[in-house]
């Protein structure tokens, strides 16, 4: 089951079809879904947890908990909308574009990808154009 949370004035709009996505998204990994949460907040609510939890002090566009269980995949993933908003024109995106990216890297992570390498970044950033081209 994935749900939607907002600690902050903003909301998605189309949360059914989005639910739907990221269920196809796991289901093309190979993966079964479990509970995944989706936390939306502002850059001092992310900051926060990135400094208790990862001992980061910067700010970031998501933090994902995994609490998966093989292949059954369970989150919590936060991401900041406004660290989100600023990044996708720093990238000249479309903020939806950009969303959508940073939502489905963080079900990526679940699923078994990382990002620490070049290597690894390439074939991440490779499955989140695949799966975004299903969504558009």
């Amino acid at each position: 089951m994935i749900s939607f949370n907002y600690e902050l004035p903003f909301k998605l709009d189309d949360e059914n079809a989005v639910s739907e996505w990221i269920s196809d998204v796991i289901k093309k990994e190979e993966c079964r879904e479990g509970e995944i949460n989706y936390i939306f907040c502002d850059d001092e609510y992310l900051h926060k947890l990135n400094v208790e939890f990862l001992d980061h002090d910067t700010l970031t566009d998501i933090i994902s908990f995994d609490y998966s269980l093989g292949k059954e995949i369970h989150g919590d993933i936060y991401i900041s909308v406004e660290r989100v908003r600023d990044n996708a024109k720093d990238f000249n995106k479309s903020f939806e574009n950009e969303l959508s990216r940073v939502m489905v890297h963080g079900v990526l992570h679940y699923c078994g990808y990382n990002d620490k390498t070049d290597a690894d970044q390439e074939v991440m950033t490779s499955k989140e154009d695949l799966h975004l081209s299903a969504l558009m």
